[in-house]
Order: structure tokens, then sequence, then C-alpha cells
């Protein structure tokens, strides 16, 4: 009996946190743009899990990815985005589910965390049929007896306040002022809060029987076996090949020969860096399947050295695309998908480099996974703190040797990311054309961010910053009202006109 008392108090607990995730959620997104709310929303569901599951307290792994979305939850108070709100689902599922069961590899927890956010649709309604069933035969006396107990002054009460409206006209005004929802608006606050309790509840109630495997199921011993003479044959024609375009690149980006009439360093290096890494990725899995531990290589030495001359190779085609996509930027401009894909590229450089650190350590398959996912996770953190259009910005204006060098409808769609770079070039650039169009956009940035920053929801932590330090510098700057658009060609002078010394250090 104490124990059944003891879980009724808990759901009820795991109720009213649900419930307050549900009003929290209608309060700051229900008809509003999202800004820090998104972060405040993830700050209160990770106390309420952490209030609500006692099991997750006593975890040392769960308090670990409590941490994390704790972490991920600061940063979209900082500056909301989908990627910080993914590793937040990430790390809040992981602190649901480890109590529950140990980590073991990451594609095996991935499938984990699949099943549970997809079965999480049908968890309250499995809870509330278990409820229904169990307090329907336990409280339909109590329930009689509420009733009676209450169904005297209900009904007096009703005929009193009536009576009093009919004479007094203040209350009859008080009970006029008094607006319902109409039937559209409640449906679509009910189907709105049914979402967030699918959301949240899943985390409050997570199902134990369907976390002993994970969806992704996968055996290493499963892959199938080359044999030795297809793997020496294999590996021998492609590191020749590979050798064939590293000696290319070694000729035309390292040591900076001349290319081919007709052919530019730019087109060079932007049409090989993205498929090389493609190329690197199927190099990658073809060297998993050939360095395995129970495999030929194991008691090749032949065979050994030519994987990892291979995967040595590989490497150095990686930062051959690294340095493409850096000449690339350099003749163009940066961006802040430019850098994910130089984060993207060190990332599978990374991979290579500990595919062949298991095979020369006999590390098994799920270290090799994990230690890629550790690498991921590391980067996805470090890109989701970073400011990449601020990034960009800042590296665009600092490396431009004339205003032609600038694209100033990228520094316009970075929006805030770009307000204090373009104040640094307001102050650096020679030319009034230059000077007088940056003044504009400066302007137009800093009303637009002051608009949005006065709504609480649309409100964000890095934008505060942001405009804090550009009133500090610049003052409050009207927008203009007549904006030049950012794509049409500077002045011939205004286009030739170099920055100053400070803007190309």
């Amino acid at each position: 009996m104490t124990v059944y008392m003891s879980r009724h108090h808990g759901f009820h607990i795991k109720l009213i946190g649900a419930g307050a995730l549900i009003g929290l959620a209608h309060l700051f997104f229900y008809g509003e743009e999202l800004g820090w709310t998104l972060g405040g929303f993830a700050l209160a569901w990770s106390v309420i899990l952490t209030l609500t599951r006692a099991d997750v307290r006593a975890s040392r792994a769960a308090r670990v990815a409590l941490a994390m979305a704790t972490l991920f939850g600061v940063m979209l108070v900082d500056d909301p985005g989908p990627l910080k709100m993914l590793l937040f689902l990430i790390a809040i599922g992981s602190a649901t589910l480890l109590p529950l069961r140990r980590f073991d590899d990451a594609i095996r927890w991935a499938g984990r965390l699949f099943v549970h956010g997809v079965l999480g649709i049908v968890a309250p309604l499995r809870d509330a049929r278990r409820l229904a069933r169990a307090e329907g035969r336990r409280d339909h006396r109590r329930i009689v007896k509420v009733a009676a107990v209450l169904v005297v002054p209900m009904i007096g009460s009703a005929v009193f306040m009536t009576l009093f409206a009919q004479a007094n006209p203040v209350i009859a005004n008080a009970f006029a002022a008094i607006r319902f929802s109409d039937l559209s608006t409640l449906l679509r606050r009910l189907i709105f809060s049914g979402c967030f309790l699918v959301l949240v509840w899943s985390s409050l109630r997570p199902r134990r029987t369907l976390l002993k495997t994970g969806i992704l199921q996968w055996d290493a011993a499963a892959m199938p076996h080359l044999a030795h003479g297809t793997l020496i044959l294999s590996l021998a024609a492609f590191n020749l090949i590979f050798a064939i375009q590293n000696t290319l690149d070694i000729a035309f980006l390292w040591s900076g020969a001349p290319l081919p009439e007709g052919v530019t360093l730019a087109d060079y290096a932007h049409q090989g860096a993205y498929p090389l890494i493609v190329t690197a990725l199927l190099a990658g899995g073809f060297v998993l399947l050939a360095a395995r531990p129970d495999g030929a290589a194991r008691e090749s030495r032949t065979l050994r050295r030519l994987i990892l001359l291979w995967v040595a190779q590989n490497v150095l085609l990686v930062a051959s695309s690294i340095l493409r996509t850096l000449d690339y930027i350099a003749a163009y401009s940066l961006t802040g998908w430019r850098i994910a894909a130089l984060a993207w590229m060190a990332l599978v450089a990374v991979g290579l480099i500990l595919i062949g650190w298991r095979m020369l350590c006999g590390y098994s398959a799920r270290w090799l996974v994990n230690a890629n996912a550790l690498a991921a996770g590391v980067v996805l953190t470090a890109g989701c703190a970073s400011d990449l259009g601020g990034i960009a910005a800042r590296w665009n204006i600092a490396h431009a040797r004339s205003a032609a060098d600038l694209d100033l409808c990228y520094l316009e769609y970075l929006g805030p990311s770009a307000l204090l770079p373009l104040i640094a070039l307001e102050r650096r650039a020679a030319g009034p054309v230059l000077r007088q169009r940056t003044a504009n956009l400066i302007g137009l940035t800093m009303a637009e961010t002051a608009h949005r920053q006065a709504d609480w929801h649309r409100w964000t932590w890095r934008d505060a910053r942001r405009l804090s330090a550009a009133q500090a510098l610049v003052g409050k700057r009207p927008a203009p009202h007549v904006l030049t658009s950012c794509g049409e060609p500077l002045k011939t002078e205004a286009a030739t006109t170099p920055l100053t010394k400070a803007a190309r250090s």
C-alpha cells in the first residue's frame, strides 16, 4: 500500500510538472516569435526533469547529460538556433534514458533516442488509459461523495450571484466584461497543449521495455570479408590513383606552380573541395572493411602498411580540400557555411586518423564509433557557442583591400552579427561613398535589432550585448529613410579606393 501511494504521489508530481511546462509554453510560444524564450523553456524543462525524477538525480551519467542540456539551454537563451535545439533534445533525451539503460555505443544509443522520440507520441495516451482503469474502480465512491458535498454550495452560490447581478450594476458589468474564447481558438490551444504534452511527458515517464535495444542495430562481425589478394590489389591500385591526385595538389596548391592555360586557381580550388571529401568518406568506408580486427590485415604486415599508406593519402587529400576552400575564401569571401565546411573537413580527417589508430592499437568498432561521436559532439558544441556570422564579417572586412572586395549584401544579410564589424568598417573606410553606405546599414541594422529586442519574447542575450556595444560606440542612430540597395555597385572612385591600413591588417 505504501509503495502504491508513493508511485501515485510521484505520478501526480510529474503531472503537475508537465502542466507547468505546458502553461509556460503557452506564455512563451503561442502566437509569438521565438527568442530567448526557447532557451528559457529548455532550462525549465531541465529543472522539472530534475525535480520529478529521483533516478535522474541519482545517476552520474544522467547528471552529466543534464549538465549538457543546461549548457545548450543557456546557448539558446544567448542566441536561439535549430542546431542548438537539436543538441539540447539529444542531451535531455539522454538524461531521460541513462538511469534506465547504460550507454554502450553511439549508434545503438541513437536508435534508442529515435524509438523514445517516436513512441513518446502515445505515452500520454498509455498512461491516461492506465490511470483511468486504476482510478475508476477506487475513486467511484469518492467522486459520488465529493459531488454530494459540493452540489448545494455550488447551486446556491450561482443563484445568489445571479440575484446580485440583477441588483448591482457593478457586478453585472463585471460579468459582462468576461469574454470566453471561441471554439476555434480553444481547439488550437488544445492542440498546442497536446503537442507539448507529448514532447515533455515521455521524458517524465519513459517506457522501460523499449530500452533493451535500439532500432539501429549493427554487428561488425556480419560485415563481408574480402580475400587477402583482393585487398592487396585494391589497395595497391587505390594508392596509385590517390598518389596521382595528391601529386597534382602538391604541385598546384601547395607549391604554387602555374596552372594550365584556361584554369584559374579559384576554379581548381572550388570544383574539387567537396567531391574530394566524398572520395575520402568512401575511402574511409573501405578502410573500415579492410582494417577490421578479425580480417586479413591482422596477419599481413604488407596489407597493414598499404592501409596506413592509403589512410595517410586520404588525410593529405582532406588537407588539400581544406587548402582549396581557404584559397577560394581568399579569392572571394568567408561565410558561415564555409566555416562549417572547414569544420566538417577537419572532422573527416580526424575520423580517418582514428581509423588508422584503431588498426594499430587493436581497438574495437565500438571504440571507433564513440570516438567519432565524441569528436563530432565537441565540434558541434564549439560551433553552437561561436558566432559564425560575426567571424565571417570580421574576416571579410579585415582582409578586404578595397571596397570592391566587400559584399555589403552579405553583411546586410548577416544582420546583428555584422553590426560591430560594420562600425569598424565605417571608421576605417577611406571613400565617402562606402562610408555612407556602411552608415546606412549600421542605422538599419540597429533599428531592426532594437525593434526586435523591444519584444520580450524575441529578446536574445547576444543581440542585447551587440546593441549595447554598438550604442556605446556610435550612439542611438535612427534608421535611414532611403537606403541604397546593397546590390547596386559603388561608384568607380569608391570601388577602387583602398581601405585604410588598419582594415587590411
